[in-house]
């Protein structure tokens, strides 16, 4: 019988200061939009961009299968080994090891890995959903990668992925996987109405307003966990589109959520979850909540959409 203690709370979610992560953060951040954007080039088009995101494993990020004609490959972050893994279904397979280096260099190693794998893929190098973009050939200002904080970064989204599929289950209208957007960074899971959406004004940075358009194309109630960016921390958030009358005025829980004017969102600090005694608790009555409210102010069928308990 080992004699190791279980592991605490904090350990399970471990501590994510911003500050202390931020340049492997931004680096990260451009290193998932270049293997966002290789599924992306290859992949059937799935409404509100379904056919883009990452998505989480007992090691870190994978794209999935992607289609190259009658062939299938895999890209996989691995955040334990600290390694980029390409295979494909004929069994080869390359290992990209993961260190402080360049995005530039990271982009030309990709490609040039997917080239000797007979894998001749173009995408648009031009980063999105960000301020003041360099193109991923260009790019040499972004090169670091701290190990330990990539690693914390992955176990934060694979609990909440686990705590984000329990809420989804409980939903039996349409309702989004829980997916990471490499383009914002985020964990993500989406409710839906079953209504249309007015237009959404777009005005993302560095994406078409048509993309933004299509993926709020239908009233939402969305949530998701991003380490920070906008804010000066890592942070749950929730949100409706369109916003209801009355929806930032709503009561939610826990105590420690709040509604933050310049996001337009409610907002659950990422501290507050992993030092309190359930974490998983406080994080489903933030996420039920919120999405009470929206549905309340919004008029949404809720006694319809809402999904039987089965034992």
């Amino acid at each position: 019988m080992s004699n190791q203690s279980p592991p605490t709370s904090t350990d399970i979610w471990p501590s994510l200061p911003l500050d202390a992560w931020q340049e492997t953060y931004t680096t990260l951040h451009m290193w998932t939009q270049i293997i966002g954007k290789i599924r992306l080039a290859q992949t059937p088009w799935i409404n509100h961009s379904w056919h883009t995101p990452l998505y989480l494993t007992v090691r870190g990020l994978t794209t999935s299968t992607i289609p190259y004609g009658s062939r299938i490959f895999q890209i996989d972050f691995d955040f334990i080994d600290h390694e980029l893994l390409i295979q494909t279904s004929e069994g080869a397979n390359r290992a990209i090891a993961l260190y402080p280096r360049s995005v530039a260099d990271f982009y030309q190693t990709v490609m040039a890995t997917l080239k000797e794998l007979d894998l001749h893929i173009t995408i648009n190098t031009k980063p999105n959903e960000v301020p003041d973009p360099i193109r991923f050939e260009q790019d040499k200002t972004h090169a670091a990668y701290d190990a330990d904080y990539a690693n914390r970064c992955w176990r934060v989204l694979l609990q909440s992925d686990r705590v984000f599929r329990e809420f989804r289950s409980h939903f039996s209208g349409k309702v989004s996987p829980v997916h990471f957007f490499w383009g914002s960074f985020d964990l993500a899971v989406t409710r839906f109405s079953g209504r249309s959406a007015p237009e959404h004004p777009g005005g993302v940075p560095n994406l078409p307003d048509t993309v933004a358009q299509e993926a709020y194309s239908q009233e939402v109630s969305s949530a998701g966990f991003w380490p920070g960016a906008g804010l000066s921390y890592p942070a749950f958030y929730s949100y409706a589109y369109p916003e209801p009358d009355g929806f930032k005025q709503a009561e939610v829980r826990p105590d420690a959520a709040f509604y933050s004017q310049e996001l337009g969102e409610f907002i659950l600090p990422y501290d507050a979850v992993r030092e309190a005694e359930s974490p998983d608790q406080m994080l489903l009555e933030f996420l039920q909540s919120t999405y009470e409210a929206a549905a309340k102010f919004g008029n949404w069928n809720q006694e319809e959409l809402q999904q039987l308990t089965f034992k």
